[in-house]
């Protein structure tokens, strides 16, 4: 892979499995960019941070030198902070899902990217993934004919999710920090957004349950309308030992069944079924890498494909409004 020489500097905000990918990839596009690494909370660490050249506690000594680009990997209730931070100093900043985790703070990066004219984006990344643009491309094209009704379903195990960790003490599992399967697995509502438009909340059943004994809900069970008619039913959970993505869409001509985990699509027809997609082989990094690709593109003003301040915010709004009719059980 070509190095890129415009990032010579990259601040990465959080310490977590996510802020530990970031580094490495930024190494592995840009080996001669100094990384920076910054803790969210202020915290030292109490182990050695990974492809780090430097670390801060705190952002404003951070910035003592030029900084090429941002990316915010911290709690989703600190996202504002710390992007709005970057934004006004002029730094392009990437921000990891979900966009934060109020509709407030959502609009207040859009006003600062808008204000300060700053390249600012979303790190949606099942978006990157090879069979996700080749599912756009199906329902473009109009394969499956009329969609009737998408079923989305995603589960992970959370005390999987980040080994050598009480995952009580996560921030998945901690309402303060932006927790609970709503926003942690918002890529099913960034996605459904993106290929059916504008979705409506129509019922909601959010969970705790005895297993897991988290203060957020760890289970999801959520109807929606979709833009031109589509019944869209969305099951997300922290419950399942094996982890679980899959997506099933109802046409007039036949279904299809998309496997995010094996990046797999299966058409089904009056004819039977055929696997039209397989990448199953793919390093799932690739979407990582492509979003950090594309990313550079945006702030050198080339085309790209970036998720926008708009778009993760639509996400944000939707949660909103799904846990405002929600049933609590």
């Amino acid at each position: 892979m070509k190095e890129k020489a415009s990032l010579n500097r990259v601040a990465v905000v959080g310490l977590g499995n996510i802020s530990k990918r970031h580094r490495a990839n930024v190494k592995k596009l840009y080996p001669k960019s100094e990384v920076i690494a910054i803790s969210a909370s202020g915290k030292n660490p109490s182990q050695e941070i990974s492809n780090s050249d430097k670390y801060y506690s705190n952002l404003k000594d951070s910035v003592e030198k030029k900084i090429d680009m941002a990316i915010i990997a911290s709690p989703a209730t600190l996202h504002a902070e710390h992007a709005n931070f970057f934004i006004r100093l002029g730094i392009p900043v990437l921000i990891e899902k979900p966009l934060t985790s109020s509709e407030i703070d959502s609009q207040s990066i859009v006003e600062s990217s808008e204000k300060f004219h700053i390249p600012v984006a979303v790190n949606y990344c099942l978006r990157y993934l090879s069979s996700s643009q080749k599912i756009l491309s199906l329902l473009k094209e109009g394969r499956i004919g009329k969609i009737y009704n998408v079923f989305a379903e995603v589960g992970q195990y959370l005390p999987d999710w980040r080994s050598g960790k009480n995952y009580r003490e996560t921030v998945s599992a901690s309402d303060t920090l932006g927790g609970g399967v709503l926003l942690e697995l918002s890529h099913e509502f960034d996605y459904l957004q993106w290929l059916f438009g504008e979705l409506n909340p129509y019922f909601a059943i959010l969970r705790s349950s005895d297993e897991l004994s988290l203060q957020v809900e760890d289970i999801a069970d959520v109807m929606l309308l979709g833009s031109k008619g589509e019944v869209i039913s969305v099951h997300l959970d922290f419950l399942q030992k094996k982890a679980y993505r899959k997506c099933r869409m109802v046409g007039s001509l036949g279904a299809i069944e998309w496997n995010l985990i094996q990046n797999q699509i299966l058409l089904i027809t009056a004819n039977g079924e055929e696997l039209i997609f397989d990448e199953s082989k793919l390093d799932r990094n690739e979407m990582y890498l492509n979003v950090l690709l594309d990313f550079e593109r945006k702030i050198r003003g080339e085309k790209q494909e970036c998720i926008t301040l708009r778009e993760a915010m639509n996400a944000v709004i939707l949660i909103q409004k799904i846990k405002s009719i929600a049933l609590k059980k």
